[in-house]
This record gives structure tokens, sequence and C-alpha cells, in this order.
């Protein structure tokens, strides 16, 4: 059987109601049998703890500390208190998600932009790397980036939906591209040309779940067993195999997050 590894997932805000609300009897009745492994990211340090504490002891199951780039109401992390919460547990491998997000956010980006810094920085104190989080906001992510000296510790564009020159910018400064449910969606197609041209050492695959669920269940909740459907359309789109897909992707991710 296929096993994938979903590089970017939110654990903790998945509808287990179906597992009565039990995620140790979720993971062994869903997610075990489908996964290599997953990435459960973070968008806020409120949720942090509670996060954490749920998928403690699931040694396939890798964490991030980061705040989200829309949480303006927040509370806003320092450098250190970054660099801390990361120390605090094994199992986190990256910094993030953080980033730009223009689309949703509006007027002086000041905030964002400084918060986007401190995530870097915590991420080169750790040697770590960043899950970048982009939208509408192509050329002050990649500024910052490059401010920053972020190619110190690269990378991953996470849910990408930019441009293929923004893909080579990020991939100059050792940055991986992701590709989520998206790149199944019938208007798609600009995306779709990107995931044709990217070298396949450089991508990973995601569901964001519970957000962005791929055909065809888009529009119903997400699971990180879709990636399954992810797969399948880089597989079709590469002429390669679903099974080819899952071993790259995974060693991508090991690549990236697990060295």
């Amino acid at each position: 059987m296929t096993h994938f590894t979903d590089s970017h997932c939110h654990l903790d805000r998945l509808d287990l109601s179906r597992s009565d609300n039990d995620f140790s009897r979720f993971y062994q009745d869903e997610l075990a049998p489908a996964l290599e492994q997953m990435l459960c990211v973070s968008i806020d340090l409120e949720s942090y703890p509670a996060m954490m504490e749920m998928v403690q002891g699931f040694d396939n199951i890798h964490t991030s500390v980061g705040v989200h780039p829309n949480d303006r109401d927040r509370h806003e992390p320092t450098v250190k208190e970054l660099v801390d919460f990361y120390q605090q547990y094994s199992s986190n491998v990256a910094i993030g998600e953080t980033g730009l997000d223009y689309f949703r956010s509006s007027g002086d980006m000041q905030w964002q932009q400084q918060r986007f810094r401190n995530h870097i920085r915590a991420a080169r104190e750790l040697n770590r790397p960043l899950i970048i989080h982009t939208r509408d906001a192509r050329e002050d992510t990649i500024r910052i980036l490059q401010e920053e000296n972020a190619a110190d510790v690269g990378g991953v564009l996470h849910c990408f939906t930019e441009s293929w020159e923004m893909a080579q910018q990020g991939m100059e400064m050792g940055f991986y591209v992701s590709f989520s449910g998206i790149v199944t969606f019938n208007n798609a197609a600009d995306l779709r040309d990107v995931a044709l041209k990217m070298p396949l050492e450089r991508i990973l695959i995601e569901t964001d779940s519970p957000y962005l669920a791929p055909v065809p269940h888009r529009g119903k909740p997400n699971y990180p067993y879709y990636v399954e459907q992810v797969a399948q359309k880089m597989a079709d789109l590469r002429e390669m195999t679903i099974d080819e897909i899952a071993s790259l992707t995974t060693q991508n991710y090991n690549q990236l997050f697990l060295n």
C-alpha cells in the first residue's frame, strides 16, 4: 500500500466527531493506515500548547511553531519567544507558518512584515527551515526573505498559488514548493503549469487540512489522507506513477525537515 507524507496540515482543527473527538482513535483508524508522516503546523501561540499536547507520542507527526500572518489580534511573538517555544518539544522541525498575506489584510502592513522578520530571525537562530504563507505579496515576500538572509535556512513556500517566477526566486534561496488540493481545481491551469516545470527534487505535497479539500471533495472538510488526490494529480501531470510521487515527495520532506 502506498504511504504518503502530508507536509502541511492542522490536525488540531480537524472535525473528529466521527471518532468521538478522540484524536488517538482517529489517528489509529484513519491516519496511520494512509500516511507515512505529517507536519502539524502552528498558526497561533494561544492554541499551540493544546496542539502540542494532542500530538505528543506519535513519532511520525512533526510540528512547527509560528503565528499566521493574518492573525492581527494575536499575541505578537518575539524572536526569543519563538525560539523558546520551539525548543520545548523534540517534535518541532520548522518555524511557521509565517509570511505575508495582503489578500485578507490591508493598510499599513508594517506589523505583518515585522512579524515575518521575527520568524525568519528565529529560524536562523535555530538553523531550522521556514514554512512560508504568501498571498498577493510576491515582491515583499521575496524582498524580506532576501533582506533577512532566509537562504541560510531555506524552507517551503506552502500551498503555492503564485507564479513560476516566484517559484524560481524561492528555489534560488533553497526553498521547496508545496502543492495542495488547489492543483486539482478546474480553474488552476496556471498552477498546474508551474507544477509541470518544477524540478522533482524540490516538490512537496500537502493538504492544508481542514481547508482546501481537493477534487472530488472540494467544498467539504479536508483531511490529511486526501493528500492522495494531490499526489495523483501531480503524477498525472508529470506522467509518473502515484507511488513515484509519494516516494519522491517523502524523500524531499525528509531532506528538508528531518536532516
